[in-house]
């Protein structure tokens, strides 16, 4: 699974990029979201999500966690592809459809190009009680400090932990030591969250 990449943009266009990754060119789909991100840069750091069928496979590259988070409770949701959930996140900002999914505003979501009332109706039932865990939307890819985050809080999601809890717990020991290894940094965040005081 390609879990994220970083390399020298060879050609963008709103949907799509051309990443080279050491010599290899990466065809990645993005939202228009993404794309006003990284339409003055030379270089990307994106998230990503392998998409295959038995007919294709097609990488799908996000800047910021949230959105690939998001993309990937939409197309948990029956009838909602990568395609479709690509055309969603281009048509609304994170924090928008968060709220929208939340409050259970339905004509937000048919406002967003694509989706009609069936399609916001299934969302809502199948979204509304999950939209709380994706990340924040201002926490986007960085080499690094980021990079550990993620996968100190992907390792404690998997562990059981609940996510807004983890994020927490990793945000407050890195604040502390921004230089502190993954094994280090999940040791101390286990610790802090089976503390008494927690």
């Amino acid at each position: 699974m390609i879990g994220y990449l970083h390399g020298k943009i060879i050609s963008k266009k709103p949907t799509k990029l051309l990443v080279d990754v050491n010599g290899v060119g990466y065809l990645v789909n993005i939202s228009i979201s993404t794309f006003e991100k990284v339409a003055d840069k030379e270089e990307v750091s994106l998230y990503t999500y392998l998409s295959v069928r038995e007919s294709a496979m097609d990488l799908y590259g996000f800047y910021s966690l949230a959105e690939k988070e998001m993309f990937e409770l939409l197309i948990s949701v029956s009838g909602i592809g990568p395609k479709s959930s690509q055309s969603i996140l281009s048509g609304i900002q994170i924090e928008d459809l968060k709220e929208a999914l939340r409050t259970g505003n339905i004509s937000r979501l048919i406002s967003i190009p694509g989706i009609g009332r069936k399609t916001a109706e299934r969302l809502l039932v199948e979204l509304r009680d999950k939209a709380d865990s994706v990340a924040d939307s201002s926490e986007e890819f960085k080499a690094g400090t980021s990079t550990i985050r993620y996968d100190a809080i992907t390792a404690l999601v998997n562990l059981g932990y609940n996510q807004k809890v983890a994020e927490r717990a990793v945000r407050s020991i890195l604040d502390r030591n921004p230089n502190i290894s993954i094994e280090d940094l999940i040791k101390e965040t286990l610790v802090s969250l089976n503390s008494p005081s927690l």
